[in-house]
């Protein structure tokens, strides 16, 4: 090493130290103080976090495997398993933006693979600053670059996402990548190591200097200085990675593979001691045996680094040489470079020579938890005292909706999705651009819906409200489809947890999320927290990304968002409320979110789920789309975009009830936009009757044509096509 580190070069703090000392009953040398540094980071460690989550529901029916492993796993029917998970790379992304977002790709494909599950589909969710300003425009390429070139080469659907931007995000972009995988229930593996004398093997990608420290980066506020770590951000090979799973998922066929364990954050240093934690045991590595591809490597380097395509494995004692055969036939090292033990330590040699040894618990279970001080945030005063009847009502509607038709919150994110492939496989069934995916379970009639959503607006103005309204709409996105929502993994991204106000945007985001999936019925399976999203002391908006997944049983019902036939009846589920607070209308209005975000009715959302569900199961409705950004006018637009030729348009005619601006841009909840054939209204309105869930008729489907009136007094009135080719050309024209 350059020079003896201390406990702050480590992010470590001093009575985090001196606890250590008193763990160990001496002073730490530096390989020991280099594995707590990362092991007690707060990406590792989730030391401020902890007992906070434990608020989430984890368990269900349908939970097979819930937190604590490297993937959730939940039951999907007929002896399927979809395991799931999301993780951030905002960091490195915000340093190397392709890279960063490559390598987050790779890292969330290893831990669903990891649990023996073949990759299926990708996700992600992303946050940038205003792409008016030529860094961010660099960041977002880069970073899109990134997931679909790493993505693309693996052989895996990126199937679905969302793309927002805010000026909070202009220092501290957010990277969320989702990845899900199908596996039989009997074929599950879990990343255990156990069995006294078991060999320990690295196999995959040869070890290099790449991300040493890489978790302890993700756990400070970026500055300046950020840009000298650049050293911390991994570089990804696709093409290993695609060679690795295979070999993995081959490999796990057999029956005597231990346990397995992708290399992720922190490396060698948390897969061996995880392992070894779930094991109830110890872990004994030998640095001087792990293969390199960089010469005169410590072992304190060999522990840390975060190199990428690598993967631990315990196997029965005897089998390494079926291991290493698998492996060859890939072109991949497979080499042994320890053993499990029963004395509950993690022991790092180098040629044999002990040079490290910590209690495998310390690493673990000891790491500090704290309860930081929450205050509600002072801005809520001015936000929630914003009065909208201030708010002018719009001289030109029909320019009103081009605005947020065109704003890059709202405008089509094809510019985006065109550059990953999302039919590979040939699984994809609804493809990006509705309210979620919906891949094919082949050989059987069942298909499984992705989404991931968060409105970090709602969250900025209401914590508890945005968290609950996260969850509701993804289950409202998975439901409009067919599916049921059946589980949610997060990626809960928030600035630093020992600013009081930001604590208290956590800890609320959680409770509502919390009680919306105990409602609702979608018990948290996995997740990641990312603290630290901030750049001189100034914070992200709160947002607590829901990934989501439902089950269709029968592909052939599945529904999307586009008209299907002209004279169709347009008909809304649900209630709309006299609200205008977070909306993207009035975001684009007054240049920030002002006001209260749209109100929460759980059980209102869970009826309206349910009576869409069986409308489409009955196979009554023609579309189902989810009201969100932008309101009924954008969702109007939007299924007129998707509608079939000849079914491209709307005539909508709404009562008096309220302003205008809210009737038609305010985004109340619990909303769904339906299509019809006016000869089955009698059986809507039964089966809406029985959910107790209004439903008012609101007009037709046309041709190329939206046209909204309120009492008979025409408000917009455009040519579909001529607004679609402002929604479909907004983001590439700026990226062009």
């Amino acid at each position: 090493m350059a020079h003896k580190p201390h406990f702050f070069d480590v992010g470590l703090r001093k009575s985090e130290y001196e606890k250590i000392v008193e763990i160990l009953a001496r002073e730490p040398n530096d390989l020991e103080l280099g594995l707590f540094g990362v092991m007690w980071s707060e990406h590792c460690g989730y030391k401020h976090s902890r007992a906070v989550l434990k608020n989430f529901p984890t368990k269900g029916e349908q939970v097979l495997q819930g937190p604590g492993e490297n993937a959730g796993i939940v039951d999907v029917g007929d002896g399927w398993a979809l395991a799931m998970k999301i993780e951030s790379h905002n960091h490195p992304s915000a340093i190397e933006p392709y890279q960063g977002a490559a390598t987050g790709v790779g890292g969330i494909i290893r831990d669903v693979f990891t649990m023996g599950a073949r990759p299926i589909a990708l996700l992600n969710s992303l946050r940038f600053g205003s792409l008016e300003k030529s860094h961010q425009r660099r960041l977002f390429e880069g970073v899109v670059a990134g997931i679909g070139g790493y993505g693309n080469c693996v052989g895996i659907p990126t199937v679905g996402g969302e793309v927002h931007f805010s000026p909070s995000y202009a220092g501290n972009p957010l990277v969320n990548a989702m990845c899900a995988g199908l596996v039989r229930h009997k074929d599950v593996v879990r990343g255990v190591a156990s069995g006294t004398d078991n060999p320990v093997m690295v196999v995959g990608a040869r070890t290099g200097r790449d991300g040493i420290h890489g978790a302890t980066f993700a756990s400070e506020e970026l500055s300046e200085a950020s840009e000298e770590k650049r050293p911390a951000v991994q570089v990804g090979d696709p093409f290993m990675e695609k060679l690795l799973m295979e070999a993995c998922l081959e490999l796990m066929e057999k029956d005597f593979v231990v346990g397995i364990q992708d290399l992720g954050a922190a490396g060698l240093t948390s897969s061996a001691s995880e392992t070894a934690s779930r094991g109830g045991g110890g872990i004994e590595i030998d640095t001087s045996k792990v293969p390199r591809r960089e010469e005169g490597m410590t072992p304190y380097e060999v522990m840390l680094s975060e190199s990428q395509e690598r993967m631990l494995i315990i196997v029965q004692r005897g089998f390494e040489g079926h291991v290493k055969e698998v492996f060859e036939r890939y072109g991949l090292a497979a080499v042994v470079i320890g053993k499990v033990t029963d004395d509950g330590v993690l022991r790092v040699l180098d040629k044999k020579k002990v040079v490290g040894e910590v209690p495998v618990g310390a690493l673990t279970d000891s790491v500090p938890a704290y309860h930081p001080e929450k205050r509600r945030p002072a801005y809520l005063e001015e936000t929630e005292s914003w009065d909208p009847n201030l708010l002018p009502l719009p001289n030109d509607w029909n320019g009103t909706l081009k605005k947020l038709l065109s704003s890059f919150n709202i405008a089509s994110k094809e510019w985006v999705y065109r550059q990953y492939d999302h039919t590979i496989l040939t699984n994809t069934a609804i493809h990006p651009g509705g309210d979620a995916a919906l891949v094919r379970i082949k050989g059987t009639t069942r298909a499984v819906a992705l989404t991931t959503d968060c409105n970090e607006r709602y969250c900025y103005l209401d914590p508890y409200r945005g968290g609950a309204l996260a969850v509701a709409e993804a289950a409202r996105n998975t439901a409009v489809t067919g599916a049921r929502p059946l589980a949610v993994t997060d990626c809960l991204n928030f600035g630093s947890p020992e600013n009081p106000e930001i604590f208290y945007q956590f800890t609320e985001s959680i409770k509502g999320m919390s009680d919306a999936c105990r409602v609702l019925n979608t018990p948290v399976i996995s997740g990641n927290v990312s603290f630290y999203n901030e750049t001189e002391k100034e914070a992200i908006y709160p947002t607590p990304v829901v990934g989501m997944v439902g089950v269709l049983e029968d592909i052939n019902k599945r529904c999307t968002i586009g008209w299907k036939e002209k004279g169709d009846s347009i008909v809304l589920l649900g209630k709309t409320q006299d609200e205008l607070g977070g909306s993207e209308y009035v975001n684009l209005m007054m240049n920030k979110a002002l006001g209260k975000p749209p109100q929460l009715d759980l059980e209102a959302e869970s009826r309206v789920i349910e009576c869409c569900l069986e409308l489409i199961d009955a196979q009554l409705i023609h579309s189902a789309h989810d009201l969100s950004d932008g309101g009924l006018a954008v969702a109007l637009a939007e299924s007129s975009f998707a509608g079939k030729k000849g079914a491209s348009g709307a005539r909508i005619d709404l009562k008096e009830i309220m302003r205008a601006d809210a009737l038609i841009f305010g985004e109340s909840q619990a909303r769904i936009l339906i299509s019809i054939d006016p000869n089955q209204m009698d059986q809507l309105h039964q089966i809406a009757a029985r959910h107790k869930v209004p439903m008012q008729t609101i007009g037709e489907v046309v041709a190329d044509q939206l046209i909204i009136s309120v009492e008979q007094q025409t408000l917009v009135d455009e040519k579909t096509s001529t607004l679609k080719s402002i929604w479909q050309e907004a983001i590439g024209c700026k990226m062009a």
